[in-house]
């Protein structure tokens, strides 16, 4: 049907979940394409569900979400002021591009990455300013301040980068934050951070603390493994975060999700414990497959990547055939979530088949 509406909306690719495991007979397959915890949500969080919030749901939620705020503010040492909630990390990013991008503005990101960026920055009336990454799939800080100008309203660090897991470095972030105006807002979104292994990478908060412009964004969606409940949140200036809060969903973030929030801060301990472990196995998957011959980018989120330009749908096909669903960006490359040790291992004996029977050629990126 023909109807009357924003003709930019068009230009854009709608947002794709990542696929479900692929059925394959007398196999077990494995999700592994949305950067999801593999593990079962702990008890205590559950606990924390059923007594706080399924008595309640006839009843809207807390819109300010104070109780996860104020554990928040002193998790942090920030003030409440400081902290805005929202349908994970995804929905506090629009809230701040709507915030501070309309009609004849830009914002300003590397690409590729974070595949809602486009969607939200054109939703909002701006024009997306994608920077390419570097050979490597890192941030080219240099180009990216070289496209800051007059129209700029946000730029935004995506680190560690999704779907390239690279990280980002303190010395080319502060190189970053000197060059942009001050008036200019720079995100730097931390949706992997417990990740990030990189003893050199940039600190999201201490750059908050130290520069008057910096939003932080991070999610309970990785890491607390509470995607299906979707919380994220938001640090930064008291102003901006006011202004957020004036174009939020209201009522937005659930009771349940406070709940669990709360719950998966205090079993943080246990949920590191969680953390470790896959990047133990994040480090052990990626060294088996160096040793293959694979090149990889360093990774420091719970993913990695593979760089295979034209050669990504051939190879994708071989990971469906093994059961496994992966993130598959055509003519780029491929993004691997780890997850359950068994679906690693199938990771590995699919890239060791992949190398010596089917394209041995896909090695040489």
């Amino acid at each position: 049907m023909a109807f009357r509406h924003r003709q930019e909306i068009d230009t854009l690719p709608s947002y794709k979940q990542g696929k479900p495991a692929p059925r394959v007979e007398g196999r077990r397959s494995f999700k592994i394409s949305s950067n999801e915890n593999p593990f079962n949500p702990l008890p205590s969080v559950k606990a924390a569900i059923a007594d706080q919030a399924l008595g309640v749901i006839n009843r809207y939620p807390d819109m300010r979400g104070w109780s996860v705020v104020e554990r928040l503010a002193d998790e942090t040492g920030v003030k409440v002021e400081n902290i805005q909630l929202g349908c994970g990390s995804t929905e506090v990013i629009t809230q701040l591009v709507n915030l501070v991008a309309g009609k004849g503005d830009e914002v300003v990101y590397p690409w590729r990455s974070f595949e809602a960026y486009p969607i939200i920055v054109t939703t909002a009336g701006a024009t997306s300013i994608q920077v390419p990454l570097t050979a490597g799939g890192s941030h080219d800080i240099d180009a990216m301040i070289a496209a800051v100008n007059e129209h700029t309203r946000l730029v935004i660090v995506n680190n560690p980068n999704n779907p390239t897991s690279t990280s980002v470095s303190d010395g080319e972030v502060r190189r970053l934050l000197d060059s942009v105006p001050k008036d200019v807002l720079v995100l730097i979104d931390e949706a992997y951070v417990q990740f990030n292994t990189d003893a050199c990478t940039c600190v999201g908060m201490d750059m908050f603390r130290e520069y008057p412009n910096v939003v932080v964004a991070q999610t309970f969606s990785k890491a607390y493994g509470l995607a299906g409940l979707r919380i994220g949140y938001a640090i930064g200036p008291e102003d901006v975060i006011d202004g957020m809060r004036k174009v939020a969903l209201p009522f937005g973030v659930s009771a349940a999700a406070q709940a669990a929030a709360v719950a998966s801060l205090d079993a943080y301990d246990e949920l590191a414990d969680r953390v470790n472990t896959l990047i133990a196995e994040r480090n052990r998957v990626v060294s088996r497959l160096r040793e293959q011959g694979w090149v990889i980018p360093e990774p420091n989120a719970n993913f990695f990547w593979l760089p295979l330009d034209g050669r990504t749908d051939r190879i994708a096909r071989y990971f469906e055939d093994a059961g496994l669903a992966v993130r598959v960006f055509s003519g780029e490359g491929i993004r691997i979530t780890i997850g359950e040790r068994e679906a690693n291992d199938l990771v590995i004996d699919v890239c060791a088949r992949i190398h010596s029977i089917a394209y041995p050629e896909a090695l040489s990126v």
